[in-house]
């Protein structure tokens, strides 16, 4: 028997404040769509690449921000990544999914990132396992790219399972999102928050098995 558990829902509201805040956001474009065979990896540093065995079954756009808040850090201080806030976009443009961090069931609710589809289709949680700045991929200012590994997954009411059968996930092709330099200098500063704008694509693999 299938097991399950609670779950965040997606709601309405989410989706249009990610779009509200990433639509007010001035110099920052979306990523460019892949242009490739079906099924087929893109070009990525190879410490970020998918293991053999999995195929490419799902390209989403994302669009949102990086939020972080001031910390002490040691004798210094420094921003740290509370969570993803972003809108992930169909083909069409439409609002699909989204992204944030979320405790998940199937690790005695450890924080994960997670992709919700939506109340009716499916959730999937992952782990980050590697990331890549280099130069030769990654735009000057962007966050990194990012290969995790699902490690939690549950279909929707609705029997939709698009995101279910994921096994692994990519961030690419980001821009913007990397915590201020400054804002974060002193112990006045602590608890700053900084919301900053991103965009990136995200890559849903499944086993080709």
């Amino acid at each position: 028997m299938k097991m399950r558990v609670p779950r965040p829902r997606l709601r309405a509201g989410v989706i249009a404040g990610a779009l509200t805040i990433s639509a007010a956001v001035v110099g920052i474009s979306a990523p460019t769509g892949f242009a490739q065979a079906p099924n087929a990896q893109p070009a990525v540093p190879n410490d970020i690449r998918v293991p053999d065995g999995n195929k490419l079954f799902l390209v989403r756009h994302a669009v949102g921000t990086q939020d972080y808040v001031c910390v002490p850090s040691g004798g210094d201080f420094k921003f740290v990544l509370v969570t993803p806030r972003a809108t992930l976009l169909s083909d069409e443009d439409h609002p699909a999914a989204a992204h944030y961090f979320s405790p998940n069931p199937f690790e005695g609710g450890t924080i994960r990132a997670t992709w919700d589809e939506s109340e009716e289709a499916g959730i999937v949680w992952g782990q980050a396992i590697q990331s890549s700045s280099d130069s030769d991929f990654v735009a000057p200012g962007a966050i990194g790219w990012v290969l995790l590994r699902a490690v939690g997954a549950e279909s929707g009411t609705g029997g939709d399972e698009s995101l279910t059968a994921t096994t692994y996930i990519q961030r690419l092709n980001t821009v913007g999102g990397q915590a201020p330099s400054t804002g974060c200098n002193s112990t006045t500063d602590v608890g700053n928050q900084a919301f900053v704008p991103y965009v990136a694509d995200y890559l849903f693999y499944e086993s080709d098995a």
